[in-house]
C-alpha cells in the first residue's frame, strides 16, 4: 500500500507533520523574491525528533540516491535570500525555543527562541547578545547563527560568530555532536578519534592545511562577510580548528543546530547620539574616518529616500515607538524646519556613544559634534542627548524595510543587492558610481540604509511584480553592482547570506578554486546532499529564476 511522505514521517517523529495545502503555501515564502512550496512541514519537539528525521532521510537517500528528499531548517522565516525554502521537507524549529541556562557571561539556548524573548531574559541579568539585527523583534537566535548575522553594534562587538562558543549539531549520521574550538593537545586527540566526528575533523583539517594559501588569498578583505563557508576563520587544521565557526553562517547546509552556547556582554546603560545631515556625498571621505576616530559604539546611516518615507509614514513610526502621533510629530519638528529651509539631506549618519553615566556618554557625543561643526561645511549636526531623544532616529533606521514592504501600493520589495560591503574609506568614490548604475534601471525604486562604519549597505529596491522584464533586470543589475563591489575588494553579502539569490554569484567573488573548496566542505559534512540543498553551492541564476515569485 502506498504511503505518502507525510504519513511515513508521522511514524518517525513525535512532533507535528503538516501537509495541508494552506500550511504548505504559508511556508513557501520568506522575505525574499522566491516561492518554493514544500512537500511537507514538520515541527519536531526536540533534538531527538531531529535525529530521527535525519536518520530517516539518510536511509531513504542511501537506498535510492536519485530520490528527491531533503531537510531545510526554518524558524521565523525573515530571511531575504530564500534560505529557509525547500520543495521537500521544511523543518520548523519554533518548538525548540527554550532558554536552558543563563549565567554571568554566557547563555545556552535552543535555536527556535525569538531574539526578543532571549533578550528579555538576558537583560534581567544586565547582559546582552550584541550581534542583534534590525529585525530583532521578529527573528530567532537560530536564524542569527545560520546567517552569521550582525547589526548596529558590529562596529564594536562583531558578528554572531564571535559570540558562539559551542554548538550542538545533528550531522549526517543522525546524532548530536558538540562542536567548539579545539587547539593543541585537544585537537590532536580529536584528530586521532575513531568515528564520524574524528573523520569530520580529519577531513576538514586536511582541507584547510592543504589549501592554506588559496584560502587566505581568497579571504574577504572587509570586516563583514556571510558569503561562502568561512574557511579562513576556522584555524589552520594543525594547531587549531573550530568547526562551530564553520557551521555559523552555513544556512543549515551542513547540519541542523539544536543548541547554542552564546557569550554575552554587559552593555553600558546610558547613550547619547550625534546625528549628521550630509548634503554632499563627497564629504564622506573625510567625515567617516573622523567619526571612526572617536570609536562610537554604533555608526549607522540611511539615505534621502528612507528619510522621505519615514516622514510620510509618521503614524506607523509612532506605533513602532509606542508613541502618540502628536508627540512624535512634535519630536520631528526640527527635521521639518531643516527640510523646509535647507532641503532633504542626501544621507543621515547616526553615531551612538554609550557610557556608565549619562554624562560620560554625552561628553563623548559633544566632542565629536563640536569637531564636525567646526570643520565640515554643509553638514548639519544635532545631538540627541539621551536614549529617549535617539529613539526616533533608530526607528527610521530599523523600520525602513518594513515601511517599504507594507506601505508602497502596487509594488513589492525585491531584496537581491541588499547586503554588500566595501571598505568605508572608499564610500565617496563608490556611492556615486553605485547611483549611476542604479539610475540605468528606472523600474527600481530603492532606499539605501546600512552600517556606514563597516561599509555595509542595504539596498532594497521596489518593483512592479507584474513587469515581465524584472527577472532579466535583476541579473543584469546584480552583475553590475557585484562587479563594482568586487573591484573595491568588497563582499556581496555582509550578513544576509547567500540563499538562492547570491549563490549563483559566489564564484564571481571568490573564484573557481575557492568555490571548489566550498563544494568539498559540503561533501565532507553532507555527502548525501540532504541538508538545505542549493544554498552556498549548486544553484545557477537560471535555477534561481525558476523559483522567483515573479513573471519570467
Amino acid at each position: 500500500m502506498y504511503m505518502s511522505l507525510a504519513d511515513e514521517l508521522r511514524g518517525v517523529i513525535r512532533g507535528e507533520v503538516l501537509s495541508d495545502p494552506n500550511v504548505l503555501e504559508s511556508y513557501s515564502r520568506d522575505a525574499s523574491l522566491f516561492k518554493v512550496v514544500p512537500e511537507v512541514v514538520v515541527r519536531p519537539l526536540d533534538a531527538e525528533d531531529i535525529c530521527s528525521l535525519v536518520r530517516f532521510v539518510s536511509e531513504k537517500k542511501k537506498a535510492n540516491s536519485k530520490l528527491h528528499i531533503s531537510l531545510t531548517p526554518r524558524s521565523a522565516g525573515t530571511d531575504m535570500s530564500g534560505g529557509p525554502l525547500n520543495d521537500s521537507i521544511v523543518v520548523d524549529m519554533l518548538h525548540l525555543n527554550k532558554l536552558l541556562e543563563l549565567s554571568d557571561g554566557h547563555a545556552i539556548v535552543e535555536p527556535g527562541m525569538y531574539f526578543r524573548d532571549f533578550d528579555k531574559h538576558t537583560k534581567t541579568q544586565g547582559l546582552e547578545l550584541p550581534s542583534y539585527t534590525a529585525s530583532r523583534e521578529i527573528n530567532t537566535v537560530g536564524g542569527m547563527v545560520g546567517n552569521d548575522s550582525g547589526g548596529e553594534k558590529h562596529l564594536k562587538y562583531g558578528k554572531t560568530a564571535q559570540w558562539v562558543q559551542e554548538l550542538d549539531v545533528v550531522l549526517q549520521d543522525g546524532a548530536v555532536h558538540t562542536l567548539k574550538p579545539l587547539q593543541g593537545d585537544s585537537l590532536k586527540l580529536k584528530l586521532r578519534e575513531a568515528g564520524v566526528e574524528g573523520d569530520l575533523y580529519r577531513s576538514v583539517a586536511q582541507l584547510v592545511a592543504g589549501h592554506g594559501r588559496t584560502i587566505m588569498e581568497a579571504a574577504p578583505k572587509v570586516r563583514k562577510n556571510s558569503t561562502g563557508y568561512a574557511l579562513w576563520d576556522i584555524g589552520d587544521g594543525r594547531e587549531s580548528l573550530n568547526l562551530a565557526r564553520l557551521i555559523v553562517g552555513s544556512q543549515g547546509t551542513l547540519g541542523i543546530v539544536t543548541k547554542i552556547k552564546f557569550g554575552l556582554v554587559r552593555p553600558k546603560p546610558y547613550s547619547s547620539m550625534v546625528v549628521m545631515f550630509v548634503k554632499n556625498l563627497a564629504q564622506l571621505g573625510e567625515l567617516v574616518p573622523e567619526v571612526l576616530q572617536y570609536k562610537p559604539d554604533s555608526f549607522e546611516s540611511y539615505d534621502d529616500h528612507t528619510f522621505k518615507i519615514a516622514i510620510k509614514y509618521l503614524p506607523e513610526l509612532a506605533g513602532q515607538m509606542k508613541s502618540g502621533l502628536f508627540s512624535l510629530g512634535f519630536k520631528f519638528l526640527p527635521e521639518f524646519f531643516m527640510v523646509l529651509f535647507g532641503g532633504v539631506p542626501k544621507l543621515v549618519l547616526i553615531a551612538e556613544f554609550r557610557g556608565e553615566t549619562q554624562g560620560e556618554a554625552l561628553s563623548q557625543a559633544q566632542r565629536l559634534a563640536a569637531d564636525i561643526a567646526n570643520d565640515k561645511d554643509h553638514v548639519r549636526v544635532r545631538i540627541a542627548p539621551d536614549e529617549a531623544a535617539s529613539r526616533k532616529y533608530w526607528a527610521i533606521r530599523r523600520e525602513s524595510f518594513n515601511l517599504l514592504r507594507k506601505k508602497i501600493r502596487g509594488k513589492r520589495t525585491a531584496p537581491f543587492i541588499d547586503d554588500f560591503v566595501v571598505p568605508p574609506t572608499i564610500l565617496p568614490e563608490f556611492l556615486p558610481k553605485l547611483q549611476d548604475i542604479m539610475a540605468q534601471y528606472p523600474q527600481f525604486t530603492y532606499t539605501i540604509a546600512g552600517h556606514v562604519g563597516d561599509g555595509n549597505f542595504h539596498i532594497i529596491p521596489l518593483i512592479d511584480p507584474t513587469d515581465p522584464t524584472i527577472a532579466k533586470a535583476i541579473d543584469e543589475l546584480s552583475h553590475k553592482v557585484y562587479d563594482l563591489v568586487i573591484s573595491y575588494h568588497g563582499s556581496i553579502s555582509g550578513e544576509h547570506n547567500d540563499g538562492f539569490i547570491r549563490t549563483p554569484y559566489i564564484e564571481k567573488m571568490f573564484g573557481p578554486a575557492m568555490v571548489g573548496l566550498f563544494f568539498e566542505v559540503k561533501k565532507i559534512f553532507d555527502p548525501l546532499n540532504i541538508f538545505n540543498p542549493g544554498k552556498k553551492v549548486g544553484t545557477t541564476f537560471s535555477d534561481a529564476v525558476a523559483k522567483f515569485d515573479l513573471p519570467h
